[in-house]
């Protein structure tokens, strides 16, 4: 049996787990987008290990290897896999549970690195420069939730915890869960963008958040306030993104995730002027990149490939 493991970018995964009762693995660390190249590389495998969305696997790539017969995903549920054809394929699709914390934690440090300067000062103290410019309390500011599920509840008590309010919105938002975690109801997206010193993404994303933040929304943001993504780049255009902190419509902005990862390198988002100033802080998706959640996700993939070897019981997408 072949086993890839795929987008293996730190050399992380023979070191985080013990992959010695399994044979014939081979282990992958960049990441391919071209399909041809793709099939290439993986038409003798048996089995794929991926990361998350890093390498997609739509119906016209599982098509087109006819031996595969197991995927196995970290966490619980990957929407870059095509789930029906990978049934009609015969493939079986499992999972390995999440980490809940570390996106969360990544949010309020991206927000204290932005507001604070922290990284652009550090780099004029390298350049044998002092302080250059003064950052902003976060006490006393109000940070505007898109999207109030687990993550976006974890970011909610950590910046009440540095003495922020806050304001939350989502489509399917109620009253009753603001009211269990403290945090005041947006009427609407419009409102939470005009009223929040720093606004955090944090809904999943579908047909519904594609684009979320445009333009339009992007405008009605005050001068000084900071965007911050930890969710999914394609929530937020790019583009409108760089235009709006080049006019200076919209303060700053602080982004772990990307249309295309790893990004490339004409992208937009790579403004050297906006990144030297301080004002665009670029991670490259380290929300849930901990030493403690690969180890969870790679001794994981291990015991489920071992599970459905034996026919026993193997973890489901949710």
């Amino acid at each position: 049996m072949k086993i890839a493991i795929l987008d293996d970018y730190g050399n992380d995964a023979l070191r985080l787990a013990d992959w010695s009762g399994l044979d014939d693995i081979a282990v992958f660390h960049d990441t391919l987008t071209d399909h041809d190249a793709l099939v290439e590389r993986l038409s003798s495998f048996d089995v794929l290990c991926v990361m998350r969305e890093r390498t997609p696997l739509p119906a016209s790539l599982l098509e087109r290897l006819p031996k595969l017969k197991l995927i196995v995903t970290s966490g619980s549920r990957n929407l870059s896999i095509d789930l029906d054809t990978a049934a009609r394929q015969g493939i079986t699709v499992c999972g390995t549970e999440l980490r809940k914390t570390t996106t969360a934690e990544l949010t309020l440090g991206l927000i204290l690195a932005s507001q604070r300067r922290i990284v652009v000062e550090s780099n004029h103290l390298r350049n044998g420069q002092w302080q250059q410019g003064l950052g902003r309390d976060l006490a006393g500011l109000t940070l505007g939730i898109v999207g109030l599920g687990k993550v976006g509840q974890q970011v909610s008590a950590l910046a009440k915890a540095f003495g922020m309010s806050v304001l939350a919105w989502s489509q399917n938002l109620t009253q009753a869960l603001c009211d269990e975690h403290g945090v005041e109801l947006a009427a609407s997206l419009e409102d939470l963008l005009k009223a929040s010193d720093i606004v955090s993404i944090h809904v999943v994303l579908s047909p519904r958040s594609q684009g979320l933040i445009g333009r339009e929304a992007l405008s009605l943001m005050q001068p000084t306030a900071c965007l911050v993504n930890t969710s999914r780049g394609q929530i937020v255009d790019s583009q409108a993104l760089v235009d709006a902190l080049r006019s200076q419509t919209l303060g700053s902005a602080a982004i772990d995730v990307f249309d295309q990862e790893p990004l490339p390198d004409d992208d937009p988002l790579r403004d050297h002027e906006l990144i030297d100033s301080g004002r665009l802080l670029l991670t490259p998706h380290l929300g849930y990149t901990s030493e403690q959640t690969f180890r969870l996700f790679y001794q994981q993939m291990v015991e489920d490939i071992h599970a459905w070897q034996q026919g026993e019981p193997i973890r489901e997408l949710g």
